[in-house]
């Protein structure tokens, strides 16, 4: 497996490729902002880390992205002065009223709701499985059924997405994520806000920051043209990411000294 090295003990490193350039950050929720609990809707955010990125935002663009449903990201941050891509990037909303919403993913809704549906039905005899409906996916939580259940969970999954072709199966942590199957995910929403902020050019370094298997495609967007960091968390695996970070309070820390670097301050 490829090192990947820290963060916080490249700081120098990383000081040399931001000299110069505006930076951007884009900063998944679970698991990068708040650690990952149990039970998803007890997600909530500190008020350390709130105050953190509040004051980050006041000096740089800020964007959270986040497979997490709109209205439910934007109510656990609280945040002013951000952009929210939920849905894993299906839904868009910032400052000033700006807004996306994706066309093809809106006309595939109907096949969505049959699928969740199904899905109730199938899984009604599992035992710890949770579904989570969003507006652009439906989330299948296994996290607490019985591992050798986990199979026929993941089974259902498949039987339904069988009968809709137009899905599609991802994947995260403890879940499966049945989305409609379009190339769009968040690294295209990555590229989409910086079109939309005017910051998709070669004077503005994104920085990625996250800690999932959809994050992925996040940090492959900006091979080349930004900074991926991927937050190790208890999971060791490959990753397109450059630097890493342990934990949420490494994030934090890391975004702190990023406040420092703009001459700002917590508040």
């Amino acid at each position: 497996m490829r090192e990947v090295p820290s963060a916080l003990e490249r700081k120098e490193e990383l000081a040399r490729k931001m000299e110069g350039r505006e930076v951007a950050f884009f900063l998944d929720y679970d698991g990068t902002l708040t650690p990952i609990v149990p039970n998803p809707e007890d997600a909530r955010i500190s008020e350390a880390m709130r105050a953190t990125v509040a004051a980050l935002s006041r000096h740089y663009p800020v964007a959270l992205v986040s497979g997490r449903d709109l209205p439910v990201l934007k109510g656990f941050a609280r945040l002013e002065g951000v952009y929210y891509a939920g849905s894993h990037g299906f839904d868009i909303e910032g400052p000033g009223g700006r807004s996306f919403q994706h066309e093809e993913g809106k006309a595939l809704l109907p096949e969505l709701d049959a699928a969740e549906r199904e899905l109730a039905e199938g899984l009604a005899g599992i035992p710890g499985t949770k579904l989570e409906r969003k507006r652009f996916s439906v989330a299948v939580h296994w996290r607490h059924v019985e591992e050798a259940r986990v199979p026929e969970v993941e089974r259902v999954v498949d039987e339904v997405l069988a009968r809709h072709p137009r899905l599609r199966k991802g994947g995260g942590k403890k879940v499966f994520e049945v989305q409609p199957d379009i190339d769009w995910h968040k690294g295209r929403a990555v590229e989409w806000l910086l079109r939309a902020l005017g910051l998709d050019r070669s004077g503005v370094l994104p920085v990625y920051v996250g800690d999932d298997l959809t994050d992925e495609h996040a940090f492959e967007a900006l091979k080349g043209r930004g900074l991926g960091l991927v937050v190790r968390g208890e999971v060791e695996r490959e990753t397109a990411a450059d630097y890493s970070l342990e934990d949420v309070e490494e994030v934090r820390r890391f975004l702190e000294w990023m406040l420092e670097r703009a001459g700002g301050t917590v508040t």
